[in-house]
C-alpha cells in the first residue's frame, strides 16, 4: 500500500523549530518576499507604486520604509490583512505554521495557549487566515467535465429534555432548530472545492446553475433537492441507502470535503454554525484541495494571500465595536 502523503518527507518541509530559531531580521525578510514577490522582497510603495524606498526604523527598531517618490512612510503590512499588528512578524509566521500544520483546523484557545495570546486575538487572527484562504474562491466557477455536488447541515443543536416523557423526537421538522444551516458543496473530480452555505439545499440551487458549467456533467445523491437540476445538467444520481457508488455515480469526492469538515467540528471547534459556517466551510474547502502541497509551501501560499489582502472589513477592530463577522 502507498504511504500516505503526510506521512512523507516531501510533505514536511518546515518546522515550528526553524521558525522559532530564526532572528528577527529574516523573518522580516521571509515576510518581505511573500508581499512583494514580483521585487524578491525589494520594497514597493502601497500609495504610489515607487520602488525607490529605504529603511527608516522607528525608535524601537520597529521595520518601517519611506517612499522616496511621495514620501510616505510604510511597512511590510502596511495596506494588508496584518495592518496595524502588534506582534513580531516571526509570532505571525509561527501562527500560520501551526494554524497550517492542523490538516482538520486549528482551535482558537489551542492556538492562544501556543502563542500566549488572548483567546481574543487568536480568534481574529484565526479568521483572518480563513479569510486568506478563501481569496483563492472569489470568482471561482466550476468547468470540469465532472463534479459533484452534495450537502450537509450544521448548527442548530437541540439539547435533550432530562426526562424522557418531555423528550422530542429530534428528527420531526417541527422539533428542528431554525439556527440549522446546510453547507452545499460543488467539487470537481480531481479538481477545486466550491463551497456555500444556504438555509437549506433547495436554496442552492441557483447558485449552483450560477456557479457551474452547463457542460458539466454533476453527480448527487437521492434528495429531491437535487431533481430540478436536471432540466439544466445531465446528472448522474447515486442511492447511498443501496451503495456508496452505482452505475458510475457517485459523491465520494464531496463525502471527503465533509468528513474534513465534521472531523474540525468534532475534534477542534465543537461547534461551527451561525454568520462563521461559510468561513469555516472556505477554510477546509482550501485545506482539501491543497493536501498534496507541503507544508512549508502552505505557510508560504496562505502568507501571500494574506499580505496581498486589503484589512478584513469584518476583522479590523472586531473587539472594539462588537460587530458579527
Amino acid at each position: 500500500m502507498a504511504q500516505h502523503f503526510l506521512l512523507s518527507r516531501k510533505a514536511k518541509t518546515l518546522s515550528l523549530a526553524q521558525v522559532f530559531r530564526m532572528s528577527d531580521a529574516e523573518a522580516e525578510t521571509a515576510f518581505a518576499k511573500l508581499r512583494w514577490a514580483d521585487t524578491n522582497g525589494e520594497p514597493v510603495c502601497p500609495t504610489c507604486g515607487g520602488l525607490d524606498a529605504y529603511d527608516c526604523r522607528r525608535a524601537n527598531g520597529a521595520p518601517r520604509y519611506r517612499c522616496r517618490a511621495c514620501r510616505k512612510d510604510f511597512s511590510i503590512t502596511s495596506g494588508t490583512l496584518f495592518a496595524s499588528h502588534k506582534l513580531p512578524l516571526r509570532a505571525y509566521l509561527a501562527a500560520i505554521a501551526i494554524f497550517c500544520n492542523e490538516v482538520k483546523g486549528k482551535s482558537m484557545l489551542a492556538m492562544s495557549r501556543d502563542l500566549g495570546l488572548s483567546y481574543k486575538a487568536a480568534f481574529v487572527l484565526c479568521h483572518k487566515m480563513r479569510e486568506a484562504m478563501a481569496e483563492e474562491m472569489k470568482g471561482r466557477t466550476v468547468e470540469a467535465p465532472v463534479a459533484e455536488v452534495d450537502g450537509a447541515y450544521f448548527g442548530g443543536y437541540v439539547r435533550q429534555e432530562n426526562r424522557k416523557e418531555d423528550r422530542k423526537d429530534r428528527r420531526l421538522k417541527e422539533n428542528k432548530s431554525t439556527k440549522r444551516q446546510v453547507v452545499v458543496v460543488v467539487r470537481e473530480r480531481g479538481g477545486e472545492t466550491l463551497p456555500g452555505v444556504f438555509k437549506s439545499e433547495a436554496a442552492a440551487l441557483s447558485w449552483i446553475r450560477a456557479k457551474v458549467a452547463r457542460e458539466t456533467v454533476l453527480h448527487a445523491d437521492e434528495s429531491p433537492a437535487w431533481n430540478a437540476l436536471h432540466s439544466r445538467f445531465e446528472m448522474r444520481r447515486v442511492n447511498h441507502e443501496v451503495a456508496f457508488k452505482m452505475d458510475d455515480a457517485c459523491t465520494n469526492q464531496a463525502e471527503s470535503y465533509f468528513s474534513r469538515l465534521r472531523r474540525a467540528e468534532i475534534g477542534h471547534h465543537h461547534k461551527i454554525a451561525g454568520v462563521y459556517l461559510i468561513r469555516y466551510a472556505q477554510e477546509m474547502a482550501w485545506r482539501e484541495d491543497n493536501r498534496r502541497m507541503s507544508n512549508g509551501d502552505q505557510v508560504n501560499r496562505v502568507g501571500m494571500l494574506a499580505l496581498n489582502r486589503k484589512p478584513s472589513v469584518d476583522f479590523c477592530g472586531y473587539w472594539q465595536r462588537a460587530k458579527a463577522a
